[in-house]
């Protein structure tokens, strides 16, 4: 399993939000460039960037975006409203790795299905997790779907993975979590990305166990509670 740093993008900074929360800042940095080359700098080998604007419908971070992709030799995914053939184009033709797909993969299954053969092993699926079901419209509300139904049924697309973000407000990552993980995992032949609350190195270690391919960090690399150069010396291709 590799660890994946993540730079969440907000009015041309790099930020930590809280959970569930646009406008709750916990950490700003206002040089996302030098963020991306920071963590390059301490052994990841990927990154993964989010534009919160663009998934909030408050504008987009496009030229941070561009200048991180042609600055860095880091594999890089790029998510965050994108919606569209020409978004997911501009991105790949800038040099972003693969591409993440939220809300319209789950409300487009055609669109999905065809994006996904029009770029192979180019586009990552995202859906957000509570007690195993989908979460809809920023969090509140709970799809009838759980998420292994979910991965079973993208699992004939030719996509790069599966990232399943687990919704809980705890600092730990719990029991329920991680046995939903598995199960997630054993039910798709495609990659998972595991993205939530890591409270440890030990933490890592159990997704790696259970077969997840990725884990993207937050405030638990930017807060200093999982040493940077430690997370990258162990989990790295």
């Amino acid at each position: 399993m590799i660890a994946i740093p993540a730079l969440d993008l907000k009015g041309g900074a790099c930020v930590q939000v809280a959970t569930n929360s646009y406008d709750h800042e916990l950490l700003r940095i206002p040089d996302p460039i030098g963020v991306a080359a920071a963590w390059r700098q301490y052994g990841f080998q990927h990154l993964h960037v989010v534009d919160l604007d663009a998934l909030a419908d408050r504008g987009n971070n496009c030229p941070q975006i561009d200048t991180i992709l042609g600055s860095t030799d880091a594999e890089v995914q790029v998510g965050g409203g994108i919606r569209s053939l020409a978004s997911i184009e501009h991105l790949l033709n800038e040099g972003a790795r693969r591409v993440i797909i939220g809300a319209r993969a789950l409300e487009n299954s055609d669109w999905i299905a065809e994006m996904s053969a029009t770029f192979p092993g180019q586009i990552v699926v995202a859906i957000d997790v509570r007690d195993r079901r989908v979460l809809t419209h920023g969090w509140t509300r709970s799809n009838s779907k759980l998420a292994t139904d979910v991965a079973e049924e993208l699992g004939d697309l030719p996509l790069a993975g599966l990232l399943v973000t687990t919704v809980n407000p705890e600092p730990v990552l719990r029991g329920s979590e991680l046995a939903l993980l598995e199960d997630v995992a054993e039910a798709i032949d495609l990659p998972v990305f595991a993205a939530g609350n890591f409270g440890s190195m030990n933490d890592l270690r159990s997704l790696a166990e259970r077969g997840i391919a990725a884990a993207i960090l937050g405030i638990e690399l930017y807060s200093g509670a999982m040493n940077p150069r430690a997370v990258a010396d162990e989990f790295v291709e």
